[in-house]
């Protein structure tokens, strides 16, 4: 085994802390592997991590998957962790409860601060995150750690270290704790951005009238327009009710009868929105929370983030889109797909603001200089399906990353106003849409880095897989 196996130091935070205090001088390892008190490394836990940082020589930070055990050593409730996951890390610390950090980067960091108390580890890991690029923190998809109890969740402290790295970096924001990890909170413009909601329809008088009327009279955020896009309609009620809005101060109705393409009618209209930032609703949302697109725009002007996803519920309260997840099916599927929306889901993430690869389009901001740098949506060759993922991918590919918030939350009347994808002419199209997305994005679908390779393709629920999917670590 090379130097690497030779110079790992595994120690907890509590001997660190409680026996000696924080290291004054150099650590004599080359790697630390931290501890939260009470952790326990199975027996091929450091060997892995060698093999790791041999294989990929850049790396400076690495986290794992976890488990809990009990005195009788029976496992349970395994966490399988994204890959590098900026948002979800701001969200709950993924170096815990066992991180593996390079000595130098240790002390370039300061080393822990006792004055961290209750939130050391996650205190150093920002302060270690803020020096090193995205490349050079790695995940190993197995289990290296196991926990006497399930880990509690964030608190006071673990909020004012985030806190303190906000400062550190410019950022206008502030965390709180909550009952399932941490929340931040985005500062907006003295003078909030101008958003462009943008609705298609066909006919669906009473589908867009409760939401038009849900976002005027729901919607806290005071700067915004709505367009609404006609394609074709020729329900008399529905046109009515159409003149009626487009008379309305804020709304205009948009008359396009092409041929029904989804990416076509949202493009077009993106091209004449006013705001800089852009919304794509479907018809059938519902807005039930007013800090909906407050919420959303403030993610969406952070440096960095391209798309930005709602929490979209079902009208029985359980979830119908908590991202995008790559692979389900063959293509792709909706996280946590019918789980009540209080419950917390696979290692909290049905309750936390975290990247996925993609979002739906159903509720979906962006900036509109960003919409139309990559493109806009595919309406040559994806003008109906996965035009929304496929957008996603461009801007993660641009160097994006898409973020899902659950503090956006909007009812999706899902299928009200379409029907199944069932006639001969919808099975082809859909078959082609596929094919294409097969050629472009072959090797996310086969491994979205914001899954994991042990979480199943089968269902929508982040069940475990069987058989594991091959990973890249060793």
């Amino acid at each position: 085994m090379q130097q690497t196996t030779r110079s790992l130091e595994a120690q907890s935070y509590a001997e660190w802390t409680l026996q000696a205090g924080p290291p004054t001088g150099p650590v004599s390892a080359d790697w630390i592997v931290l501890l939260e008190p009470g952790c326990t490394l199975p027996d091929h836990a450091l060997v892995t991590i060698a093999r790791e940082i041999d294989a990929h020589p850049g790396v400076r930070m690495l986290y794992a998957d976890t488990d809990v055990i009990d005195a009788e050593g029976r496992r349970g409730d395994p966490c399988f962790k994204p890959d590098w996951n900026p948002d979800l890390f701001l969200s709950r610390n993924l170096f815990s409860p066992m991180g593996v950090v390079q000595a130098s980067l240790f002390e370039e960091a300061g080393g822990l601060n006792a004055a961290a108390d209750g939130a050391q580890g996650f205190d150093l890991a920002l302060r270690c995150v803020e020096r090193v690029r995205p490349d050079q923190i790695g995940h190993i998809a197995r289990i290296l750690s196991h926990s006497r109890r399930p880990l509690a969740p964030a608190g006071k402290a673990d909020a004012q270290a985030l806190d303190r790295h906000f400062q550190r970096i410019g950022t206008a924001a502030t965390a709180e704790a909550t009952p399932h990890g941490l929340r931040v909170r985005y500062a907006l413009p003295e003078v909030p951005t101008f958003v462009s909601l943008i609705i298609p329809t066909r006919n669906g008088v009473n589908l867009v009238r409760q939401c038009i009327e849900s976002i005027v009279l729901e919607t806290a955020y005071p700067n915004y327009e709505i367009l609404l896009v006609d394609n074709g309609s020729d329900d008399p009620e529905a046109l009515a009710y159409f003149a009626a809005l487009g008379a309305q101060p804020g709304i205009t109705v948009i008359r396009d009868d092409r041929p029904f393409n989804y990416s076509a009618l949202n493009n077009a209209a993106v091209a004449q929105a006013r705001g800089e930032l852009v919304g794509l609703l479907n018809n059938d949302i519902e807005v039930i929370s007013p800090d909906w697109l407050h919420e959303m725009v403030s993610l969406a002007l952070q440096p960095g983030v391209g798309a930005v996803g709602a929490k979209l519920l079902y009208p029985d309260m359980t979830i119908q889109h908590g991202g995008v997840v790559l692979g389900i099916g063959g293509m792709a599927g909706h996280a946590h797909k019918h789980l009540p929306s209080t419950v917390a889901g696979h290692g909290g993430r049905a309750q936390l603001v975290q990247n996925f690869s993609a979002v739906t389009a159903a509720c979906l901001v962006v900036r509109k200089s960003l919409y139309e740098q990559v493109g806009g949506l595919d309406e040559a060759q994806l003008g109906v399906a996965y035009n929304d993922v496929d957008f996603c991918l461009r801007l993660r590919e641009a160097g994006y990353r898409n973020v899902w918030t659950p503090y956006a939350e909007l009812l999706h009347h899902e299928s009200a106003s379409r029907g199944l994808e069932m006639a001969a002419e919808s099975r082809d199209r859909l078959a082609r849409e596929s094919a294409v997305m097969r050629s472009r994005w072959a090797d996310l679908i086969a491994h979205d880095p914001a899954y994991n390779p042990n979480l199943t393709l089968d269902t929508e629920d982040f069940d475990l897989a069987w058989p594991p999917r091959p990973t890249s670590s060793p």
